[in-house]
């Protein structure tokens, strides 16, 4: 692996290098496969490649946009939210009409001479400890949560950030972290226990 930082490795990826091209993909492909996998339990490990090729698809395109105030890593988990969401919503559809979802499985990747990861196939330990119905709920509560709580829950979980890197990347002192995901944890769990028991209960506002 090179040594490059962060962001002499933009700055060669924007100059068109095909070899930092292929550092950017080597450090940060498997890592947002992995975490695509657990945005979801209905998410296969073919349905992960697929967003995850999408995501980098968009990061190859967009990589010049790329405001430095964050990590690299959580720009393209941001990215690769985004795609998964999509991904659902279009499935969802796609069920709802009896239309057929649009794969991009074949679609040609720009011709960087990238090659990709594949993903590690160890469940972490969030997927160990929790069924796939109370995944399901999990998710389901996720959803429902506003954007400040669900960014940095998947941050932390999904991620696997750190809380400095949570601070560093939300601007925020570490105390500030700890306190507002012990927040959001208890939210959370109140949704999901809610949903889980099929009470329906008022969403709390994120912003408390």
């Amino acid at each position: 692996m090179n040594q490059w930082t962060e962001g002499e490795l933009i700055r060669r990826c924007r100059r068109g290098e095909a070899s930092a091209w292929d550092e950017l993909f080597n450090r940060h492909y498997a890592p947002a496969n992995r975490f695509i996998f657990q945005l979801a339990p209905e998410l296969t490990r073919e349905d992960a490649d697929e967003i995850c090729q999408e995501t980098f698809l968009a990061v190859i395109q967009h990589l010049r946009n790329f405001q430095c105030g964050c990590q690299l890593q959580t720009w393209i988990f941001r990215i690769a939210t985004n795609k998964a969401r999509d991904f659902r919503d279009k499935r969802q559809a796609a069920k709802r009409g009896g239309g057929t979802l649009p794969l991009s499985l074949q679609e040609e990747d720009p011709e960087t001479g990238l090659t990709r990861d594949p993903p590690s196939a160890s469940p972490t330990a969030v997927t160990q400890l929790i069924s796939h119905e109370q995944q399901t709920a999990l998710r389901a509560a996720l959803d429902r949560l506003g954007d400040p709580c669900r960014e940095i829950i998947e941050l932390r979980y999904f991620g696997d950030l750190s809380y400095e890197e949570i601070s560093a990347e939300l601007r925020l002192n570490v105390k500030t972290v700890s306190s507002r995901l012990s927040k959001c944890l208890d939210r959370l769990e109140r949704m999901a226990q809610a949903i889980f028991s099929g009470d329906n209960q008022p969403v709390f506002p994120s912003n408390e």
